[in-house]
Formats: C-alpha cells, sequence, structure tokens
C-alpha cells in the first residue's frame, strides 16, 4: 500500500480509509517513516531482526539465518501471548514454535475477509484475557496485494484451481476509474486507471480489516493498555513502486496508538525511521534487552515526544526478487534527495518483478510504440542506469535523473559518501561492485 493510498497521508477518494485515519487520530503519525526493503517477505525479516537483509540472510524470499535471535522469540521468551494472522510463510518461518496461534490466510478469505479477522481477533484476545499474559499478535492483511478486488486475475483464478465462489471476499465498495489518482510515476492510461481503480477497493478492504481487529481489541477491554502500529511492508504492487528503491517505493504509512504514552492526533514531521527500527523499539517500549547485532535503534524518545538525534536519513535496499533474480540496489535517502546505486544494470539485463503481470505495464508498452515520453519511461524501468539522483521535494515521483546535472555534483558527492560508509559499517556485499563503479566514474 502507497503511502498516500491513505486518507490521512493525501489521498483524494473520499473515506477511503476510516478506520486508519481514526487511529491516526488517536496516535502519532510519522511522515517519514520507510520500509528497508520494498519486498514483503524480507522487509517482514528486517521487522522481526532489526537487521539490513544481508545481515539476517533473508535477503529476498529467505529464511532468516539460524544464529540471528528474533523480536517474536524474545517475546515468547519473555512470557507472551504469540499470534499470527496470514502471510504465515513470510515471517520468521523458521521459528513457527515460537508462535503461540496461528491463523492461516486461507481461514481469513485468503487474508482478505473483515469478517474472519475479527472472529479469529476476538478468539485470540479472549485467550489473552485468561492466560492475563502480555500479547503480541502480527495481524498481515493480504489486500492490497494482487490479485486485486473484482479484477479479471481474481476472476481468473476462480475459475482456475480455486472453484469455490466464496474463496475470495466481495468489497463493500468499487471504484469508477475516472474518481481514481493517477501517481505521477505512472502515465495516465485508461488500463492504468481500471487496475488503479481495482487496487483502491482493495485499499477500501484492508482498511476495514484494520476496522475489524481494533473493534475486537476495543472489545476485549485491552485497548488502554495496547501499543498498536499499523503500517506498509511496500509501495503498491504496480511498475515503479513494489521492489524498487524509488521514494515512493519505500515512503510508508507508519501510525503507532499508545493510549497514555503517545501524544493523539500528533504528526511527527522532523525524524526519520525505518523497518530496521521496529524490533529496538518494541523491545525498548516493553522494557526488555535489545538483540544483539541489531543495525536500527529505538525511536522510543519520539513516541513519548522528545527530539532524537540523527534521524536525517535512511537506508533502502533490493537483493533478490520472488523469481530468484538477482537486482541489487541500494540507496540513500533524506528528506530532501534521494540516491540509488543499480548494481545490476548493465544495459542488457532487463528488469523482471511481479508489479508488471497486471493491466499497467502491458498498457504502457503499447503507448510506448507511439509516445516517446511513455517508452523512455518504460526503458528506463526495464534497464535503468547504474546510478540515479533525485530532488524529492520538486520530484517525489523520481522523473528527472539529475546525476549529470552540474548543478548537483555537490550534493551527489555527498550521498555517494554517505553511501559509502553506510556500506563499509554494515559489511554491504555490494561494496566491492559500488568501489568498482566509482572508480570507473572517477576515470
Amino acid at each position: 500500500m502507497n503511502r498516500d493510498s491513505v486518507g490521512v497521508y493525501g489521498c483524494p477518494i473520499p473515506d477511503i480509509t476510516p478506520n486508519i485515519d481514526k487511529l491516526a487520530t488517536q496516535g502519532l503519525r510519522f511522515e517519514h517513516a520507510h520500509v528497508t526493503i520494498a519486498i514483503c517477505m524480507p522487509t517482514r525479516a528486517v521487522w522481526m531482526t532489526g537487521r539490513y537483509p544481508h545481515r539476517s540472510g533473508a535477503l529476498g524470499f529467505d529464511r532468516i539465518n539460524k544464529d540471528v535471535p528474533t523480536l517474536l522469540e524474545s517475546l515468547h521468551d519473555a512470557g507472551y501471548h504469540t499470534g499470527i494472522m496470514a502471510k504465515v510463510p513470510h515471517v520468521v518461518p523458521s521459528r513457527g514454535a515460537a508462535w503461540d496461534v496461528v491463523v492461516e490466510a486461507s481461514e481469513l478469505g485468503v487474508g482478505r475477509d473483515p469478517g474472519k479477522y475479527y472472529q479469529h481477533s476476538k478468539t485470540f484476545f479472549a485467550e489473552v484475557t485468561k492466560s492475563e499474559k502480555p500479547f503480541f499478535l502480527m495481524a498481515n492483511s493480504q489486500d492490497p496485494h494482487r490479485p486485486f478486488a473484482n479484477s479479471q486475475q481474481e476472476k481468473g483464478r476462480l475459475k482456475g484451481k480455486r472453484k469455490d465462489p466464496h474463496f475470495y471476499t466481495k468489497v463493500s465498495r468499487t471504484f469508477d476509474p475516472q474518481e481514481v489518482p493517477v501517481p505521477g510515476f505512472l502515465p495516465d492510461l485508461p488500463e492504468v486507471r481500471q487496475e488503479l481503480s481495482e487496487y483502491y477497493a482493495s485499499v477500501h478492504r484492508a482498511d476495514e480489516i484494520v476496522g475489524s481487529l481494533l473493534k475486537a481489541l476495543d472489545e476485549s477491554g485491552l485497548a488502554s493498555n495496547t501499543l498498536v502500529v499499523f503500517t506498509s511492508d511496500h509501495g503498491m504492487p504496480l511498475p515503479f513502486a513494489k521492489t524498487n528503491c524509488w521514494r515512493h517505493s519505500t515512503i510508508t504509512p507508519w501510525v503507532v496508538r499508545w493510549p497514555g504514552v503517545v501524544k493523539p492526533d500528533s504528526i511527527d514531521r522532523e525524524h526519520m525511521i525505518s523497518g530496521i527500527d521496529y524490533t529496538p523499539t518494541i523491545l525498548d517500549a516493553v522494557g526488555l534487552s535489545p538483540l544483539p547485532g541489531l543495525d536500527g535503534r529505538s525511536y522510543l524518545p519520539i513516541l513519548k515526544g522528545k527530539a532524537q538525534d540523527n534521524r536525517d536519513v535512511v537506508f533502502t535496499s533490493i537483493n533478490r526478487t520472488s523469481g530468484k533474480n538477482e537486482y541489487p540496489m541500494r540507496c540513500v535517502m533524506t528528506k530532501n534527495a534521494s540516491y540509488i546505486f543499480n548494481g545490476w544494470s548493465n544495459g542488457e539485463k532487463v528488469f523482471r518483478n511481479e508489479s508488471q503481470a497486471g493491466l499497467t505495464m502491458k498498457a504502457m508498452k503499447q503507448a510506448a510504440k507511439t509516445d516517446e515520453e511513455i517508452a523512455a519511461r518504460v526503458q528506463h524501468f526495464l534497464y535503468r542506469t547504474p546510478e540515479e539522483f533525485y530532488d524529492n521535494e520538486s520530484d517525489p515521483d523520481a522523473l528527472h535523473n539529475l546525476t549529470q546535472s552540474r548543478h548537483h555534483q555537490k550534493q551527489l558527492l555527498h550521498l555517494r559518501s554517505l553511501l559509502m560508509k553506510q556500506m563499509i559499517e554494515a559489511n554491504d556485499p555490494v561494496l566491492p561492485d559500488y568501489k568498482t563503479y566509482l572508480e570507473s566514474v572517477d576515470q
């Protein structure tokens, strides 16, 4: 889910996410929060370890290395009643014994049925109340992942192996393609609007899942003593968002509600946080020791209304796709600029990922036959260049690569040095290729 698909983050569709919006009024929303890696499984590994992907072993759809400790185990060992809903194979799959309650996506309408999330949440909270234990529940909505609601892709699956007409959950609201916003990084084509209308139906259903969970929590009587975090695992599963390092790939809605600690209806516009900070923050908040080998750090002071130093940059990455294709990318992001190194880009290798499976890329390729501007966008998406540098303020959609701009060379060199320093400190395996590339451009 893109950050700006949420109402409080600027989505112009009326009441697209009323439950998330309400949650934001009850807590703190971050304006500069990013996932560390914009792919569903590895981003969850980052959340659970507080480590960069190459330091946990979960580069793509890989399991966390056996010697890497996790948040889940730390909480379970401390006596927490632990539960997970949907996306089960994507969250520390090798540590299954640390889950007390596992609710598979198949029990939740393929992770898309708000009513089923409500019922399973009610059951979970009842168990918590009976046990008198603290709890940790990770509830994953599989909306707005493809196949989008009411799409031909979804209907095709119904006609295939899964013939049960109730396999996918009906949506309570659909959208006319003409009423949905088209992000600036995509062209305004009829097929793009059609796919976005299906995406937004899925966004709305995801919001209903959030509402179902929070309703069950309220009814349990546990809400006043529960820390709630809402976030997305990456940008929308469309070209130029998911599985990439552009700003709109990684910037995420991030809302924290903590009654009695977090000031309601507050907004943080100063600090940058990212996925590696989740585990250290949760452990800090509940008074448990930090895990060894953390790359992230706790932002608990921010939750308590205090300023925190050195929160002006985040580092993001991509390593490999679900198809096991290697596309090493590294990014350093500040509030006003982003710099990306595409270690795989050689002018010949073609980028392939799941986001190209829908209507949008097909429409872009067709339009590219007669539209030079769209043709250039398709070319860039498929082949890239080794370096990309964007002004996030004037060009948030990353349309104008400034690496060759004479006026931006000083800033470019600064971001290169920040990325180099971070890669050295994190013992990044892409470092040798980055050094070789910089040597080639300096000659």
